[in-house]
């Protein structure tokens, strides 16, 4: 019994330790566009380019009352999906030539199914704000 336990534990340990590992290397590789792009927030301190791109349509969608701002798919939308959807859903992952996460027609297609991964209610609500565009 001891036995098992110790091979369940050592099988979680590895497995957490890979996707930790591949969690990092997105990670760092966001924050180095990040930091390439220059985005910071308010305070001044760097942000993802996801959620700078839903700030700034957060702030657009608040100046503007009157009249929706478009969203634009490669400045605004694809940001957040390279944040939450790398490697597997852009160039060289595993379900890119099923699913191509950096094509509009995909994300139209799919629309709030997407959802599944984005849990900010602000990237939330520009993806909408793509979808329910011409």
């Amino acid at each position: 019994m001891r036995m098992v336990a110790l091979i369940f534990a050592l099988a979680c340990a590895l497995g957490i330790s890979a996707c930790a590992r591949l969690n990092a290397r997105t990670t760092e590789s966001s924050s180095s566009r990040a930091a390439e792009s220059g985005a910071t927030n308010s305070s001044g301190a760097e942000t993802s380019p996801a959620a700078a791109a839903a700030d700034l349509h957060a702030q657009a969608s608040t100046n503007s009352a009157t009249a929706p701002a478009k969203v634009d798919f490669p400045t605004q939308i694809r940001p957040i999906l390279e944040a939450r959807c790398q490697p597997c859903h852009f160039s060289g992952g595993k379900v890119y030539q099923r699913m191509p996460f950096d094509r509009p027609e995909t994300i139209k297609t799919l629309g709030t199914k997407l959802f599944t991964r984005i849990k900010d209610e602000n990237e939330r609500r520009l993806i909408r704000d793509f979808l329910a565009q011409d």
